[in-house]
C-alpha cells in the first residue's frame, strides 16, 4: 500500500515557486466559498510516520490559507475528564462548525494504531475500533462534514537517515522527539498495523491519501492539490445535492399499535403512592452513593406526549438526590451554534462523567419524532438516524453509562383535560402553547413515529420503558423503580 510513497518523489524549486501562487489563491477562494455556503464543515486527519513532515505541512497550509478559519487540534494523552467519558467524547467536542475547517493530529486513528503497536490490546479490539471509526465518519459525512485523510510516509531507510542527520546537527538535534526514537524501534509493526487500518477505512466518502514525506516541495504541493480538489468537489456536490428516495416503513395491517396496547387504566391510590414513592426515592439515593457508581454514569431520557407529566416525574427523581449528583438538560429547538454541527453534537457535550447522573428532558429522539413529523429534516435524515442513535447509545454503554429511556403515554381525553386545566390555573399557563394545541391534530402521525422509534431503537443495552401516565402517581413510581432496577442490574453485571 505504501510502495508509491517510497520511490523518491520530488519537485524542483522552480516548479514549486511557479505553482504555489495559483494554488494559494484557489485554496483561499474555496475556503471563502466554504464560509459563505456554511453548509459543510471540513476535518483534515493527519497521520503517518514521525518525521515525515506532518507539522511542517500543516504550518504551511496555515500560511497559504486564512488561519482564522482553521483550528488545529492535537489529541495527546487523555485527560482525567476525558477518561471519565466514552472515547469519542473528546473528538465530538472538537468538531468544527459548518463553514470552518479542523485539522486533527493524534486523532482516532493514532490512538488505535499506537495502542495495537504497543500491545495495549489485541486484534479484536483493533477491529472494533476500525468499525467504530467507519461508523463515525459515515455519520459525519451524512451530516455535511468533508473528511480528508492524509498518511505522511517515510520508508524505514528514509526515517533512519533523517534521524541520523538531525542527531549529528547541533542546531537541529532538538527536533528529534522521544516518539521519533520510539517509532524507529517499532517501525515495522507501526507500518503493518497502519496498512491494515488504511485498507479497512479508505472509503469513497472518506478516502486515504498517502504522501511521500522526504521532499518538502513535493509534499506541500501534493497536500495542497488534494485539499483543493476535495474542497472544490464537495462544494460543487453541495450545490446539487438531491435526497435519495427512501422506502416507506412497514405499517400494521390490523391497525394495532404499540401505544394502543398499553393499559392506561393503571393507577395507585394516594397512600400506596406515598409509601412506594418514598421507598423508591430512598433506593435511588442509596444507589447513586454506592461505591459501584464510581464505575458508571446514569443517563435518563424523558420523552412523551405533551402534558404527559415528564416534568413532574423528573422533579420526583431529583427530589431524592443531592443537586451536586445530577444535571437536568432541557432540549428545545437547536440554536444557531447547534445547527452548525451534526445533530448528535449537542448531546455528546452533556454526556456525564462516571459517578454522575444526567436527565434529558427531550433528547436526540427529536430527530425521529418532531423533526420527522414536522418535516424539519428529510426522510433520508431521520431514517439513518435510527442506526446512528443505536451506535451512540452503544458507545455510551460500552463506557459504563447506564441509559434508561422513558416514553410517558396518555390518551387524547386525558391530554385535553390537562390542557384545559393548564389554561385555567395561572401558574400553569406557561406550560400550554398554541403549538401544543396544533400538535393534537397530528396525534396519529406522532403515534406512528413513536412506534417506529421503539421498534428500531429499543435494544438490549438501552431498552425503552413505556410508562402508562394517565395516572401521574403510577407513572412517577414506575419511573423511579425502573431507574433503580437498571442501576442494580448494571452493578450486578459489573460485579460478575
Amino acid at each position: 500500500m505504501f510502495e508509491s510513497a517510497e520511490i523518491g518523489h520530488s519537485i524542483d524549486k522552480h516548479t514549486y515557486d511557479a505553482e504555489v501562487p495559483a494554488l494559494r489563491e484557489a485554496l483561499l477562494e474555496a475556503q471563502f466559498e466554504l464560509k459563505q455556503q456554511a453548509r459543510l464543515s471540513v476535518i483534515v486527519l493527519i497521520n503517518g510516520i514521525e518525521g515525515a513532515g506532518k507539522g511542517e505541512t500543516v504550518k504551511l497550509l496555515n500560511e497559504w490559507m486564512d488561519p482564522r478559519m482553521i483550528e488545529v487540534r492535537t489529541f495527546d494523552q487523555q485527560t482525567d475528564e476525558e477518561l471519565a467519558r466514552p472515547p469519542a467524547w473528546r473528538y465530538w467536542r472538537a468538531l468544527p462548525p459548518k463553514g470552518r475547517m479542523g485539522v486533527f493530529f493524534g486523532n482516532w486513528y493514532s490512538q488505535m494504531i499506537q495502542g495495537r503497536v504497543h500491545g495495549q490490546f489485541k486484534d479484536a479490539v483493533l477491529d472494533q475500533a476500525i468499525n467504530g471509526a467507519e461508523r463515525l465518519e459515515q455519520m459525519l459525512c451524512d451530516e455535511g462534514t468533508v473528511i480528508i485523510k492524509f498518511w505522511f510516509h517515510l520508508s524505514k531507510k528514509q526515517m533512519k537517515a533523517r534521524l541520523k542527520t538531525l542527531r549529528d546537527d547541533p542546531l537541529h538535534s532538538w527536533r528529534i522527539s522521544p516518539l521519533d526514537w520510539q517509532q524507529s524501534q517499532t517501525y515495522d509493526r507501526f507500518v503493518r498495523f497502519g496498512e491494515r487500518v488504511l485498507r479497512r477505512t479508505s472509503r469513497d466518502y472518506a478516502p486515504w491519501h498517502v504522501i511521500e514525506g522526504v521532499d518538502p516541495n513535493y509534499r506541500a504541493l501534493a497536500v495542497g492539490r488534494i485539499l483543493l480538489e476535495s474542497l472544490q468537489a464537495a462544494l460543487a456536490n453541495a450545490k446539487n445535492t438531491r435526497q435519495a428516495n427512501v422506502a416507506p416503513l412497514g405499517r400494521s395491517i390490523d391497525h394495532m399499535s404499540l401505544l394502543g396496547a398499553l393499559d392506561l387504566t393503571r393507577r395507585l391510590d394516594k397512600q400506596d403512592y406515598q409509601e412506594q414513592l418514598v421507598a423508591e426515592q430512598a433506593r435511588l439515593a442509596g444507589l447513586l452513593r454506592h461505591k459501584r457508581m464510581r464505575e458508571h454514569a446514569l443517563v435518563a431520557v424523558f420523552e412523551g406526549n405533551d402534558a404527559a407529566g415528564k416534568g413532574g416525574a423528573i422533579r420526583r427523581v431529583a427530589a431524592a438526590l443531592d443537586p451536586r449528583q445530577y444535571r437536568i438538560v432541557p432540549i428545545a429547538a437547536p440554536t444557531e451554534e447547534e445547527r452548525a454541527q451534526p445533530y448528535l453534537w449537542r448531546f455528546w457535550r452533556h454526556v456525564p462523567a462516571r459517578g454522575k447522573f444526567t436527565v434529558f428532558d427531550r433528547s436526540w429522539y427529536g430527530r425521529v419524532l418532531v423533526e420527522r413529523v414536522e418535516g424539519f429534516c428529510s426522510p433520508a435524515d431521520w431514517m439513518r438516524a435510527y442506526g446512528e442513535i443505536n451506535d451512540f447509545e452503544e458507545q455510551l454503554s460500552n463506557a459504563g453509562v447506564v441509559v434508561v429511556k422513558f416514553w410517558l403515554a396518555i390518551d387524547q381525553q386525558t391530554q385535553l383535560e390537562r390542557f384545559e386545566e393548564r389554561e385555567q390555573i395561572p401558574f400553569k399557563r406557561y406550560k400550554i402553547t398554541e403549538e401544543d394545541w396544533r400538535n393534537r391534530d397530528k396525534w396519529d402521525v406522532y403515534a406512528e413515529a413513536v412506534g417506529d422509534m421503539v421498534d428500531r431503537t429499543s435494544t438490549e443495552i438501552a431498552p425503552w420503558t413505556l410508562v402508562e401516565a394517565n395516572d401521574k402517581r403510577w407513572a412517577r413510581v414506575k419511573v423511579l423503580r425502573t431507574l433503580n432496577e437498571a442501576l442494580e442490574a448494571a452493578f450486578a453485571k459489573h460485579k460478575k
